[in-house]
């Protein structure tokens, strides 16, 4: 589940998180690597030398374009020190800085240390001086916000700064995607005409335990796509008749057909439905009906350059 919640932001960050196209990531490996725009040095210091030139994107960018601000303390064009431990330290400010604007904007991550969000090499330094500072009966607080440590070892630590990353990106995506997700009602009269015998979905937060009020928005997205478009998608179908109409109520048993989901991409690509959707059948019955829709929202998917990973 993990995994799969890995690729599934990893995809969507790499898709629509820059304001210039697409910009593949990895987590959390460019992620730490790509801190900054330039990263100075001098010829007696070669092995601190990282030129990411001027293209190189972000986090901080990332995080400019989905919320129109800059991380409070850290500049567009942010470059680090040639000292190791001073490196270290401006990286650690920055990644609390970074953790402290999310947190002000209604990001949940107690959990999150910005120690997590370091290069290994850098972790280490870190525990390396606060160990020292411990032993020196000198105060942390008097440098640093955080008095916690955590000592792990490497794979542990690779382990926790991949969850880190995924949980950072999940909550940027929360609090400055998801929540301007509208929930208004659909208020399209002939919307509405269509499904006026469709029973409709309550949006109060505790009116179902399984789906949140985000997922019932969805489901009602998908119901609205799918009675609006069955009648022109597959009017000409060669492979049966209209598709009935029906209730969509879960994003498994439901969508397993293909056709809500290609009623849905038809509504914002109509030339698809001439090329791909008339194919589909209307009323799959067999594995194989339903492996050959499946082929065809996915080639279609792949035609509009959609690059999300489909597991048919």
């Amino acid at each position: 589940f993990f995994q799969k919640t890995l690729t599934a932001v990893k995809n969507w960050f790499t898709l629509f998180g820059w304001s210039k196209g697409q910009n593949p990531i990895s987590i959390p490996y460019s992620l730490r690597r790509d801190v900054c725009k330039v990263q100075k040095t001098s010829s007696q210091e070669k092995v601190f030398k990282q030129d990411l030139g001027k293209d190189t994107k972000t986090v901080y960018d990332m995080l400019l374009h989905l919320s129109g601000q800059l991380v409070p303390g850290v500049t567009a064009n942010q470059s680090l020190p040639l000292d190791p431990v001073e490196r270290m330290l401006q990286l650690h400010y920055q990644h609390s800085s970074l953790l402290a604007f999310l947190k002000s904007r209604g990001a949940y991550l107690p959990h999150v240390m910005p120690e997590f969000l370091l290069e290994p090499d850098d972790y280490k330094k870190w525990i390396k001086v606060q160990t020292a500072l411990k032993v020196g009966h000198v105060k942390s607080s008097d440098i640093f916000s955080d008095n916690h440590l955590f000592i792990l070892e490497d794979s542990v630590f690779e382990t926790m700064s991949k969850r880190a990353w995924t949980d950072v990106l999940l909550q940027v995506y929360k609090v400055f995607v998801l929540a301007h997700v509208s929930s208004r009602k659909i208020s399209d009269p002939s919307s509405l005409e269509s499904m006026q015998n469709m029973p409709s979905m309550k949006s109060e937060p505790l009116s179902s335990n399984i789906y949140s009020s985000y997922e019932r928005t969805i489901l009602t997205w998908l119901n609205k796509h799918y009675e609006k478009k069955r009648k022109t998608v597959w009017k000409d179908c060669k492979k049966g008749e209209v598709p009935p109409m029906r209730w969509i109520v879960n994003f498994h048993q439901d969508l397993l057909d293909s056709l809500v989901l290609a009623a849905v991409l038809a509504a914002y690509c109509p030339y698809l439905i001439a090329t791909h959707f008339v194919r589909m059948y209307t009323k799959p019955r067999t594995p194989e009906q339903f492996l050959h829709n499946s082929l065809i929202l996915v080639n279609a998917m792949h035609a509009v350059s959609l690059a999300i990973d489909v597991e048919v």
